[in-house]
Parts: C-alpha cells; sequence; structure tokens
C-alpha cells in the first residue's frame, strides 16, 4: 500500500460554530466517500481555515463522525489579499492501492472556484 494525499475544501455561510461543523463534516465524508477510503485508511488530517472563521475547529466534525483514533490538526490559511473569503480546507493522508490519477480531490460550494481544473 501507498501512502497518497487527498485534497479538499468548502466553503462555508458563515462564521459560526454550526456553518463551520456542518462543512466540514460534509467535505470530510465527501472526500471519504468520493475515494472509497475506510477510516482505518486514514493516516492524518491536516485542516486550515481562511483567517475569517474563528468560531470552532473544523476537526471537532471529523471527531463527530467517529474518527477518534485519527491524528488531526488545524491551523490558519495565510491571510491573502482578495482571497476567498470563509474557506476550509484539508489535507488527508491515506494508505490505498488506488494510484494518484485514480484519486478524487473535492471542492464544494463556492470553493469549486479554486479547483476549476477538476471535474465536478
Amino acid at each position: 500500500m501507498a501512502v497518497r494525499a487527498l485534497r479538499g475544501a468548502i466553503q462555508v455561510s458563515a462564521n459560526e460554530r454550526q456553518p463551520i461543523l456542518d462543512g466540514a463534516g460534509t467535505l470530510v465524508q465527501t472526500v471519504l466517500d468520493r475515494n472509497g477510503v475506510r477510516p482505518e485508511d486514514i493516516i492524518s488530517i491536516v485542516f486550515t481555515a481562511t483567517p475569517d472563521l474563528t468560531a470552532e475547529f473544523p476537526a471537532y466534525a471529523a471527531r463527530q463522525l467517529g474518527l477518534s483514533d485519527v491524528p488531526l490538526l488545524c491551523a490558519t490559511e495565510i491571510d491573502v489579499p482578495g482571497a476567498m473569503p470563509r474557506v476550509l480546507r484539508l489535507l488527508a493522508h491515506v494508505s490505498t492501492d488506488r494510484a494518484r490519477s485514480e484519486l478524487r480531490h473535492v471542492y464544494l460550494d463556492g470553493a469549486a472556484e479554486l479547483r476549476t481544473d477538476l471535474p465536478r
């Protein structure tokens, strides 16, 4: 098995606890589902949030999904002028037999505009 990295992002509606948890949960679940990743295949997940999202840790949403034994880390995305607001990102490291070209990165809602090169 190889270690591979999966990327994803979602734009949330507000800097409020529930939109952050809902968005992060949707993002994690969609990345796992689209790539056939089981919880035991996850090595770690790094979450970032744009500086305008401070109401909750996105990693808490992964814990609510049952990922209690997966190392999780949250960080703040760099504050680039003019960047899209209210964006949660993730970088998941997984064990998989799939080739890198078979992986499907996930960009949801407004964040889909960040990667217009990917199929939707």
